[in-house]
């Protein structure tokens, strides 16, 4: 679980603002595109919510909160295991790992995840994934 915040305001933010955007947040409801306000010394900070990943989350303990300050878009996404394949598409990346496929739209989110046993074979054609599989086919359109 994890929020990628830009701050709307120009300001350095120091090292570990993250902790006490995460405890300002904790317990309430964001969902990616909306803007939240935290209030710091009597004053609201905006941030836009670029990513949150589920999207609308409520905030945690151990959620990751990430802040976004240039105009560069950049989203890294960590898995448990090595990725094998990634396969670009129109609607985002179909990611191959062991014997998962998972989809994530542009912005980071996971669309679709499933395991597949005996996985031989991942592609995608105009908008669809292609999953090849022991002795069976599975078409994915998201």
């Amino acid at each position: 679980m994890r929020i990628i915040l830009k701050p709307l305001f120009d300001v350095e933010l120091p090292a570990g603002f993250e902790e006490i955007i995460r405890s300002k947040l904790r317990g309430k409801e964001v969902k990616t595109g909306e803007t939240v306000e935290i209030d710091l010394l009597g004053k609201p900070l905006t941030f836009k919510v670029v990513l949150a990943d589920p999207s609308p989350m409520k905030v945690s303990k151990n959620t990751r909160i990430e802040i976004k300050k240039s105009e560069v878009n950049e989203i890294t996404i960590e898995f448990d295991e090595d990725v094998r394949k990634v396969l670009p598409f129109s609607k985002g990346l179909v990611i191959v790992l062991q014997n998962d496929v998972r989809i994530y739209n542009w912005n980071g989110q996971k669309l679709y995840s499933r395991e597949f046993e005996e996985l031989k074979e991942v592609r995608v054609a105009e908008g669809k994934v292609v999953v090849v599989h022991g002795n069976r086919v599975t078409l994915i359109e998201p």
